[in-house]
C-alpha cells in the first residue's frame, strides 16, 4: 500500500499475546496461557507503590535514565541469589555488568542491533524456543538459521548447530541464542549442551535466557566472568509477579553492558516501572516465597498428566509444561489441538497451542485443578 514500506515486512502479522477478540476481554478466565505468575503482588507493597507514586512522583518530570540504584539493587540480588555462590565472589557483579531493558525483548532486540545489523551478521537458534529471537530478528532484516532439537528430549542437535557454524555464510552467524530452562519446551541445558556453548568462540555472542531462572535454580551466572562473550538474560515479569510493569535486564562484562546502554533508548523506562522494580527487588525473599507451591504445583499437574493414555508430557523446570497428544501426524496433530484448546477456551481455561503441542502454565491449585479436569473431559 505504500511504497516507503519495505517490502519483506509484508509477510509479517502484529504479535498478539491472547487469541482474536480475547484480550480485552479475559476477566473469568484461567489465564494459563502466558508463563506469568498466579499471585498479583501483595496489597500491601501494591499500597506502597501508590503511596509513592502520589507523595513522591512527579509526572512532569523524566525518569531515572541512567538506572543507577535500580543497577545496584539488581546486581546485590544476583550475587546473593547465585546458585553456585562459594565460586561467585561477592563482587563479581556490580552495577557496570547491569543494563536495563523495556522487558527482555527490548534487550533482545538491542543484541541484535550491536552485532547483525546492516547485514553485518546472522543469529542461530534451535527451534522450537522463545519466538521473539527470530521474529525481532527477521523485523530488522537479520537472517535467522535454525536447527532442530531432539523430539525426546528437546536437546540441541549440536552437530547440525557446529555445521552451520562452520559453514561460510554470508553473512556469518554471530549471536546463538538459548533459553535456560527452554521455551516451550522447559527442559534446562544439558551437560553436553552447556559443553558446547562454553567451547563457542568468542568472536560469536552467545545469549543465555534465564528468564525462569528462580523456577528452575540453575544459572550460568559463576561463569560469566569466564565468558566475555556471554550475556545473560532475566526478567521481573515471571518469579516477582511484575509483567504489566515490563522490567527485564542483562548481565554481561561491563564493555558489551556500555555498548547495549548506547544503543538503548533513553527513559526507556517509567518513573512507576522503576519504583515497582526497586520493590520488589528489595522485597525479594517475600515475593519469592511461593516458587516451591508453584513448584509443587508443577509436580503434581505433571503426575496427573503423565497418567493420560493419549497424552505425553515432559518434565519441566519452569513455571509451565509442555504436552503432546499421542497417537496421530503432525498435521492431524495440530488440527486437534486448535479444536482442543478452542474446547478449553470455551469451558473457561486458556493454554498456548505452540510447536504441535501445547503449553499450561502453573496456575494456582484451584487453576491446575480445573484446567486438567476439562482437558480430561475434552480430550477422553
Amino acid at each position: 500500500m505504500f511504497p516507503f514500506i519495505r517490502s519483506d515486512l509484508l509477510q509479517f502479522q502484529a504479535y498478539q499475546s491472547h487469541p482474536s477478540g480475547l484480550s480485552s476481554h479475559l476477566d473469568g478466565f484461567d489465564r494459563l496461557d502466558t508463563n506469568e505468575n498466579p499471585l498479583d503482588l501483595p496489597v500491601l507493597l501494591k499500597q506502597t507503590l501508590a503511596r509513592a507514586y502520589v507523595e513522591d512522583m512527579q509526572a512532569n518530570r523524566y525518569p531515572d535514565g541512567n538506572h543507577g540504584s535500580l543497577k545496584e539493587a539488581i546486581a546485590s540480588y544476583v550475587n546473593s541469589s547465585a546458585p553456585n555462590r562459594s565460586t561467585l565472589n561477592a563482587s563479581t557483579i556490580d552495577s557496570t555488568h547491569i543494563s536495563i531493558g523495556n522487558g527482555s525483548d527490548e534487550l533482545i532486540r538491542s543484541i541484535l542491533i550491536a552485532t547483525c545489523l546492516g547485514q553485518e551478521g546472522a543469529i542461530l537458534v534451535a527451534n522450537p524456543t522463545f519466538s521473539m529471537y527470530a521474529i525481532t530478528a527477521r523485523t530488522l532484516g537479520i537472517p535467522v538459521v535454525s536447527v532442530h532439537r531432539f523430539e525426546h528430549d528437546f536437546a540441541i542437535d549440536i552437530a547440525a548447530a557446529e555445521a552451520q557454524l562452520s559453514c561460510h555464510q554470508s553473512p556469518s552467524i554471530r549471536v546463538i541464542f538459548v533459553v535456560h530452562p527452554n521455551s516451550p519446551t522447559a527442559n534446562a541445558l544439558s551437560i553436553a549442551e552447556l559443553q558446547w556453548l562454553r567451547q563457542i568462540p568468542e568472536e560469536i555472542l552467545v545469549v543465555i535466557d534465564e528468564a525462569y531462572f528462580e523456577f528452575s535454580q540453575t544459572s550460568l551466572i559463576s561463569e560469566l566472568d569466564q565468558h566475555h562473550n556471554w550475556i545473560i538474560l532475566r526478567t521481573l515479569s515471571k518469579a516477582f509477579r511484575l509483567a504489566s510493569h515490563r522490567v527485564g535486564y542483562a548481565i554481561a562484562h561491563p564493555e558489551l553492558i556500555k555498548t547495549l546502554e548506547k544503543i538503548r533508548l533513553p527513559y526507556n523506562l517509567s518513573t512507576l516501572s522503576l519504583a515497582a522494580a526497586q520493590l520488589v527487588i528489595t522485597h525479594h525473599q517475600e515475593l519469592l516465597g511461593n516458587i516451591p507451591e508453584i513448584i509443587a504445583e508443577r509436580k503434581r499437574l505433571w503426575d496427573l498428566l503423565h497418567c493420560h493414555p493419549r497424552i505425553t508430557v515432559w518434565p519441566s523446570h519452569a513455571n509451565f509444561l509442555f504436552l503432546k497428544l499421542q497417537g496421530v501426524n503432525a498435521y492431524l496433530n495440530d488440527q486437534q489441538l486448535s479444536m482442543l484448546c478452542q474446547t478449553l477456551r470455551d469451558r473457561g481455561t486458556l493454554v498456548r497451542q505452540i510447536n504441535h503441542g501445547i503449553r499450561i502454565t502453573i496456575g494456582t491449585a484451584e487453576e491446575n485443578q480445573r484446567t486438567y479436569s476439562r482437558l480430561v473431559v475434552v480430550h477422553q
